[in-house]
């Protein structure tokens, strides 16, 4: 795998990530560089880490991922937008706890489960560790920058439409792990 395709995948799996990211950061009011630095690096140690254990033990995860990935991702994805979306209906607009391990490494897991499955697709075509390291990295950086750019990009819309962004975010959740689900 070259480098732009390695790019191209790494940009489609951190989707999820930057939707979760820019719905989170909605409720912000304010938030400093080093927590979301923090965010950003959890979200890209657990993308790039569930890829590396899908390519890793690929052989023996595949038919188990492929045959539930897609429902643990709804279960998390409903979860996360559930409480935004039922927080924003009530009209209770809270900072999001970006110090909240629990909250991160949902929002984490529930982004990259995906992540997992492509891990072991690439071990069962074959693609050896040299071959691998350019999906890894592009994984890891690519994901960092998606949920940096989300959490500013989130706070800035949460400034401006607050209790109605959460709404709108917590559907746009939803709606990720329904079509997850579909």
């Amino acid at each position: 795998m070259g480098i732009w395709e390695s790019i191209l995948l790494a940009a489609s799996l951190c989707a999820d990530c930057l939707a979760v990211s820019l719905c989170s950061g909605v409720t912000l009011r304010s938030v400093r560089w080093r927590e979301i630095l923090g965010v950003a690096l959890a979200f890209a140690v657990i993308q790039a880490g569930l890829l590396l254990a899908g390519w890793a033990f690929g052989y023996l995860f595949v038919g188990m991922v492929e045959k539930i990935s897609h429902i643990i991702a709804f279960l998390l994805l409903l979860y996360v937008g559930g409480s935004m979306l039922i927080e924003g209906i009530k009209g209770e607009v809270e900072v999001r706890d970006l110090s909240s391990w629990r909250s991160i490494i949902l929002g984490g897991l529930a982004t990259s489960i995906d992540a997992l499955a492509v891990g072991a697709s690439q071990s069962m075509d074959g693609v050896d560790w040299p071959g691998f390291q350019p999906l890894l990295v592009a994984v890891f950086a690519i994901t960092a920058l998606s949920v940096i750019v989300g959490l500013r990009g989130g706070r800035a819309l949460g400034a401006r439409f607050g209790r109605w962004a959460e709404i709108v975010g917590g559907v746009v959740l939803i709606a990720i792990g329904v079509s997850v689900l579909v």
